[in-house]
């Protein structure tokens, strides 16, 4: 992550509704960040082509694209944060953001402090992970014959097979795997993965497992390796050990 000598982070807002561009535009530029403005998917294209941005927020609706498929795109070679702002309520819009890698999701209309505070917290997390990040990238954790590297978001098979996890995918199972035996509560799991827009009616970790599930060719009925504990959560159940 770069930050410049007098600044915090430099922050990208991308929002199609010039009166709310211009309003975010004015608070964060009362800030310690460097502030830069896109209204639409091409501008956005050209400002992180030009820039180094810390930190986008991006409206999901923009007139000549999709701010979901943007964020697949950021995403795909970036660790950038993103946080998605949007008059979508839908639980679908949410759980599709934050498993295309999203960091984050407000909906319209927001507390703007409370949006400075998360863009704050998330600043401070991305530069706690990019001084972690020679560490992550040497770690390996062994379990039945898969082997998880996290900081590469990958799994690999004794066979030599290859399996890419989405940022969310990631995290939940490295939180599963610090805690093997554990029952975790899908509360639990939100907070460990730092998804702080956190409803008790969203399905967002149930999602995130049974993609998991698939990947490791785990079933819910017969589990090896995530187990459900009815009313309570999740546990990971196989020991975390090499394959023989």
């Amino acid at each position: 992550m770069k930050t410049t000598p007098n600044k915090v982070a430099t922050v990208l807002i991308v929002e199609d509704e010039l009166a709310s561009m211009e309003l975010l535009y004015s608070y964060f530029s009362q800030q310690p960040y460097e502030v830069y403005k896109a209204h639409n998917c091409s501008q956005a294209r050209e400002q992180l082509a030009q820039k180094a941005i810390d930190i986008v927020l991006l409206d999901i609706t923009l007139p000549d694209g999709d701010g979901l498929a943007l964020t697949r795109e950021i995403r795909s070679r970036s660790n950038m944060g993103i946080i998605l702002v949007t008059q979508r309520s839908d639980d679908i819009d949410r759980i599709v953001g934050l498993e295309l890698g999203a960091d984050d999701y407000v909906t319209k209309p927001y507390n703007i402090r409370e949006l400075m505070v998360r863009v704050k917290n998330l600043n401070q997390r991305l530069h706690q992970e990019s001084l972690n990040s020679v560490t992550q990238l040497a770690e390996q954790i062994d379990f039945d014959c898969w082997s998880f590297f996290p900081g590469r978001r990958l799994l690999v098979h004794s066979g030599g097979e290859e399996t890419n996890l989405t940022e969310g995918e990631h995290k939940l199972l490295g939180a599963l795997l610090a805690h093997p035996g554990l029952v975790l509560s899908r509360d639990q799991l939100m907070n460990k993965i730092q998804r702080r827009d956190w409803y008790p009616t969203d399905r967002t970790i149930d999602v995130m497992v049974a993609r998991l599930r698939k990947k490791l060719g785990d079933e819910q009925a017969a589990p090896k390796f995530i187990k459900t504990v009815h009313g309570a959560g999740y546990v990971f159940i196989a020991p975390l050990t090499s394959c023989d």
